[in-house]
């Protein structure tokens, strides 16, 4: 059959693109291949624990005052489509000072970034450490955090973590967060924050060491537009470093339930410290009552956490699990 002119062309012109394009692929695979044939690729080991599907990388570096990877190594190795996956890295480090410390703790979130603490992956250390064989001291582990010593202690029957996550932060400026101050002490409770869009949201802010901005609503599933406030409110200028983001339901009085839009990490399915500053929040605004005959229940995507505000100290105590998903050895592309 013969060919219109026009369609020679075309076909002709195909096959010569299709050819260069192969061409150009082939040569980038033999370079790769000689590239991992003389420098084969590092390999780095690692443990996997979750905290309520709160997921992390454990690594162990306890010979160590620094971590052994990168943030941009860190966030490779979270990526669930090219590696291992996860919400974080976390590195059992070193302490600056025996006296004082035990080990310390560093993370780095999925984008990279570093947060100073997380109420889940303290868990998770506090187990990891465990299972390495690490002794918990009388009292529990002292772990050195960008946040400050938080303790987590072992509870060897019911296979619990509870931890002693300091006081929280309660001057808005200190958050920090740029609202004007409406509540005692220079907080913010329930104070208007406006979205570029014009959307207004009740906001209270709380620090845990890390910036949590707290919104009460009546239904979690209708009164929120999660995958597009999350990240607006995260970002919002309010919050010079951003922030945490809360979205909270109250079932009864002592009974919370929550979605969180996690600084650097986007929708997890729990956050710790985020569970610790809602319940704060929801004290001060008159939500609930005081932690003082029992701890709060908050229930995550991803289980419940038991938080306890007590007065005191004005620390807050969390509990909940930490646990061991699988260990492996990883490349580090």
């Amino acid at each position: 059959m013969k060919l219109s002119g026009a369609l020679s062309t075309f076909l002709f012109t195909s096959q010569c693109r299709f050819s260069y394009s192969w061409s150009a692929v082939s040569t980038k695979k033999k370079m790769a291949s000689s590239s991992s044939t003389s420098l084969p690729a590092e390999r780095v080991a690692f443990s996997k624990y979750e905290g309520l599907g709160n997921d992390f990388i454990l690594i162990d570096d306890r010979d160590k005052m620094d971590p052994s990877l990168t943030p941009e190594q860190s966030a490779k190795m979270c990526n669930r489509n090219f590696s291992v996956g996860a919400d974080g890295v976390i590195f059992a480090l070193q302490p600056p000072n025996s006296d004082e410390y035990d080990f310390k703790m560093r993370i780095y979130n999925s984008d990279g970034s570093e947060p100073e603490m997380c109420g889940n992956g303290i868990r998770c250390l506090a187990q990891f450490l465990a299972d390495l064989g690490e002794t918990p001291p009388d009292g529990g582990y002292r772990i050195d955090t960008l946040a400050g010593t938080i303790i987590p202690t072992m509870d060897s029957e019911g296979g619990m973590i509870t931890v002693d996550m300091g006081e929280p932060e309660l001057i808005g400026s200190k958050v920090p967060c740029t609202l004007e101050p409406n509540f005692e002490g220079d907080s913010i409770v329930e104070q208007t924050l406006t979205l570029d869009d014009g959307k207004e949201f009740k906001v209270s802010a709380v620090s845990m060491g890390n910036p949590h901005c707290i919104i009460f609503v009546d239904d979690l599933d209708n009164d929120i537009d999660f995958e597009n406030d999350g990240p607006a409110l995260e970002c919002h200028s309010a919050f010079p470093a951003k922030t945490n983001v809360e979205f909270v339901q109250v079932i009864s009085s002592n009974h919370l339930k929550m979605k969180v839009w996690e600084r650097g990490a986007g929708p997890t399915l729990a956050c710790g410290t985020g569970t610790c500053a809602l319940v704060v929040a929801a004290i001060r605004a008159g939500k609930i009552p005081d932690t003082s005959e029992g701890p709060c229940c908050v229930t995550l995507p991803g289980g419940d956490l038991f938080i306890e505000w007590r007065k005191e100290n004005n620390k807050i105590y969390m509990t909940g699990p930490g646990t061991f998903s699988f260990s492996g050895m990883a490349d580090l592309k």
